[in-house]
């Protein structure tokens, strides 16, 4: 799943096997036995300094599987790695979609594997004055 909507449908090349995945918590979403999305979960020092999502994916927009793969894998941060600070790497179209879930932007643009990037941070303590 991850090689089609990241190679495929966004063509984009990049090392998918990048050996975060052993260490790291796979999250998935299914409707109907279908996997609908995916994220992973990094612990601290792997794929980044702080506790990381990444490879965050849905085949069916507008239906809200991002937003709640999100929120799942936030709370397996938490509850898993002990997170009150968890970064990702977020495609810059996409900023608005993480600051829904709690995320800030934390640097300016930055290409990563030819598409413009930035790093987004998720503070627990304003996460939840954020959802009040």
């Amino acid at each position: 799943m991850r090689s089609e909507v990241f190679v495929v449908e966004q063509n984009c090349v990049y090392q998918d096997m990048d050996g975060d995945d052993q260490k790291s918590i796979h999250l998935w979403l299914t409707v109907a036995d279908k996997i609908v999305a995916l994220a992973r979960v990094c612990p601290a020092g792997t794929h980044m300094k702080e506790i990381s999502i990444g490879r965050v994916i849905t085949t069916e927009r507008g239906k809200g599987y991002g937003k709640q793969i999100m929120l799942h894998a936030i709370e397996a941060a938490e509850n898993h790695f002990g997170a009150t600070l968890i970064d990702i790497e977020a495609q810059e179209y996409a900023k608005g979609f993480y600051e829904n879930v709690g995320f800030e932007q934390s640097s300016d643009t930055f290409m990563l594997d030819g598409i413009p990037h930035i790093k987004m941070t998720w503070t627990k303590d304003l996460a939840a004055v954020s959802r009040g």
